[in-house]
């Protein structure tokens, strides 16, 4: 049921980018009387939305390191201990080349996976003259996946534990508390299980935050799976709160996915919400200046 709801609010997100006019002021409750251009900021608090990459950008100059920790399904029991006593996690590193334009690099202990990311926003939200109602971004990555051969006898190639995808992020802020945005995406993977299975995958992400408070927002991120899906895979999905505190943003959250990178959460997701298969989580974000301390926020 909450997985027909999403793919209804996927349509009607996009019903309301085409549709919504330009010149409509963005943040309610906010009068502003101004000739030039301004640009949105702050639809969402973190470059990505839970686990997939969010319509914001690091500022220039500005580190982000960035620990992702997930644990065992909740319905393990109390054998292990709920899930706590199993995890699995990232460590990244993202950089902002530019106010558009970062990079990062990141390690997952689950199948020892190297990731890596360019990211580039052509068009950014914003009002007044000249003004867009949405941000457009591009995504490029790879994986290599760096566990040992299964079968270390016979003739293995390097290009074999690689992966590529391309997203590319429509999003919007409707208003100070609400944001919204789509993702469409393929990930390719140079080898396969079996011959039956496809190299090729190509979904749609679906990323919301809903903000409560200064502090504290409620965020969603779901990935519709259109073709390509692995046999016994499901579409990953993950819900859970951001909490700021001054340089640190916290999030903590519920998943199914344990994989921490886009080939992994788009094509290995196994466990199901249905069936009590959920992991609880939590991201944690801590920026530092590198250039120019006004610069830290995303932007």
């Amino acid at each position: 049921m909450i997985y027909k709801f999403i793919n209804l609010l996927s349509a009607g997100m996009l019903t309301a980018i085409v549709t919504y006019s330009q010149d409509e002021d963005l943040l309610k409750g906010i009068e502003k009387n101004t000739t030039q251009k301004e640009y949105v900021t702050s639809a969402f608090k973190s470059t990505r939305v839970i686990n997939g990459q969010s319509m914001e950008f690091l500022g220039a100059g500005v580190l982000d390191v960035r620990i992702l920790h997930r644990f065992g399904v909740l319905n393990g029991g109390f054998r292990n201990f709920y899930g706590l006593d199993q995890a699995s996690m990232r460590l990244g590193f993202d950089y902002g080349l530019t106010n558009n334009l970062m990079i990062g690099i990141g390690r997952s202990t689950l199948l020892k996976e190297l990731d890596g990311f360019i990211k580039f926003r052509l068009i950014r939200q914003s009002t007044g003259p000249g003004s867009s109602p949405v941000s457009l971004v591009l995504v490029s990555g790879l994986t290599v996946y760096t566990y040992p051969w299964a079968n270390p006898d016979r003739k293995n190639y390097f290009s074999s534990r690689m992966a590529y995808y391309d997203e590319v992020i429509i999003g919007r802020k409707f208003s100070e508390k609400f944001s919204i945005q789509l993702s469409p995406m393929f990930v390719h993977r140079n080898l396969v299980d079996s011959a039956i299975y496809d190299n090729n995958t190509i979904a749609t992400g679906l990323g919301a935050r809903y903000k409560f408070s200064k502090r504290i927002a409620f965020v969603l991120d779901y990935h519709y799976i259109f073709s390509g899906k692995q046999p016994g895979t499901v579409n990953p999905l993950s819900i859970g709160f951001d909490i700021e505190t001054g340089g640190h943003v916290f999030q903590l959250h519920f998943s199914n996915s344990q994989g921490m990178n886009e080939k992994a959460f788009i094509t290995t997701t196994t466990d199901k919400w249905s069936n009590g298969d959920i992991r609880f989580g939590f991201n944690l974000s801590r920026v530092f200046s590198i250039k120019n301390r006004k610069d830290i926020a995303v932007r």
